[in-house]
């Protein structure tokens, strides 16, 4: 005989509320846009960990203008280093906003809910301060050069006498990752540690000079990421090499670069916390990068990526599939047959697969961040930053 179970009435309430909280979890681990939100625009600043297709403008670097790069999502190059959607495009649809366009290819397109100044091969230190230092590469798209095209746009956003402060309020500016080239391009080229570890304060000075520059023109909330673990990037991993196991953590990943990651976060940790002591209005929170990347290399199997962290998907031969001859959009170069189960795509960035576990770790751990009402925006104050200082 086929049983009926028929709850009681006193058994509502608790289920009710136990739907309630299940629903709660749901949304708050799939960051869903049915939330709606705050942010009515986004701005980001940064290198190639956040371009969407600047490069191809700018004719600095091409290398993400053909496939393999793009295969996974959009099928097509678009100027991601990736092989589909970089950290930022995962934000912006979370919100339940279009991907940004790259500021460079935007004209004649309807840019009210933001663009994308990120240029791959930025610095955030301009490329005169690397010319006298006799370090070649920078190219002349800074962090500086942005903030210059960010200008030189807002009049036509809002009207900068009236209402550009009310347009901004509700803006998310996403500053970075920037900073990263300011060390590859000296250490690539042989800089000791000790040599490039005097570039971080000018580094950190800079950004947070950009940031001030975009509280004046009326912005209120940043999200600002550290540098990931380049200790464990298979580029860095190839070029320093080493005979001694010590070099090396539990991960496979350099410890000594790592160490210097470390180092300028913690400056731009500190950094961030200065201004939010001087700005007690602007909410600014710290992107840890840093330790929710080196989850994925301390459990990669675990967390999906079920043919290693350390290995490139696309590149040449070699212990980590990296060879300076042989890079990712050369028509040599392996491709992986699935990109979802690799951290790395080319040695340098990240797959997809990588970029969307960064995204998710952020926006659960800075869930109201993301998605705020409406009072907490204009009441939050420095003490409701969840952000530890180290």
């Amino acid at each position: 005989m086929v049983s009926s179970f028929s709850p009681s009435s006193s058994l509502f309430p608790l289920l009710n509320f136990y739907n309630l909280v299940m629903i709660c979890i749901l949304l708050a681990t799939t960051a869903n846009p049915v939330l709606g939100s705050y942010y009515k625009s986004i701005f980001s600043f940064g290198d190639s960990l956040a371009d969407t297709g600047n490069a191809l403008y700018s004719k600095q670097d091409e290398k993400a203008s053909a496939l393999p790069y793009g295969e996974t999502y959009f099928h097509r190059a678009t100027g991601r280093y990736s092989d589909g959607r970089v950290v930022l495009d995962f934000i912006a649809q979370a919100l339940g906003m279009p991907l940004l366009p790259p500021y460079l290819g935007s004209s004649n397109k309807d840019l009210q809910q933001g663009v994308n100044f990120a240029v791959a091969c930025a610095t955030a230190l301009d490329a005169s301060f690397f010319k006298e230092r006799k370090i070649v590469g920078p190219s002349n798209d800074s962090l500086g050069v942005q903030l210059e095209w960010f200008k030189q746009l807002l009049p036509s956003l809002c009207n900068p006498s009236s209402n550009c402060h009310e347009y901004l309020k509700t803006s998310l500016i996403v500053m970075g990752e920037i900073g990263g080239n300011d060390y590859n391009f000296p250490f690539f080229q042989g800089s000791a540690v000790e040599d490039v570890r005097t570039f971080v304060p000018d580094v950190i000075k800079a950004i947070s000079l950009a940031i001030k520059v975009l509280i004046e023109e009326g912005a209120v909330t940043f999200m600002v990421p550290g540098n990931l673990p380049i200790g464990c990037s298979a580029v860095y991993l190839t070029l320093f090499q080493s005979p001694n196991k010590e070099d090396y953590d539990e991960s496979g990943c350099i410890k000594w670069l790592n160490d210097f990651s470390v180092y300028h976060n913690k400056f731009l940790q500190k950094e961030l916390a200065v201004l939010r002591e001087e700005y007690p209005g602007v909410r600014i929170i710290y992107a840890d990068y840093y330790n929710i990347a080196m989850k994925f290399y301390q459990s990669p199997e675990i967390l999906g990526f079920t043919s290693g962290a350390l290995k490139a998907c696309c590149g040449g031969e070699g212990p980590y599939n990296v060879n300076q001859s042989v890079l990712c959009e050369s028509v040599d170069a392996i491709v992986c047959d699935d990109p979802s189960t690799y951290v790395s795509w080319d040695g340098l960035h990240l797959t997809e697969a990588a970029y969307k576990f960064l995204a998710d770790g952020l926006m659960q751990e800075n869930y109201q961040f993301f998605f705020p009402s409406k009072d907490s925006i204009i009441t939050t104050t420095t003490t409701t930053n969840r952000i530890q200082v180290l």
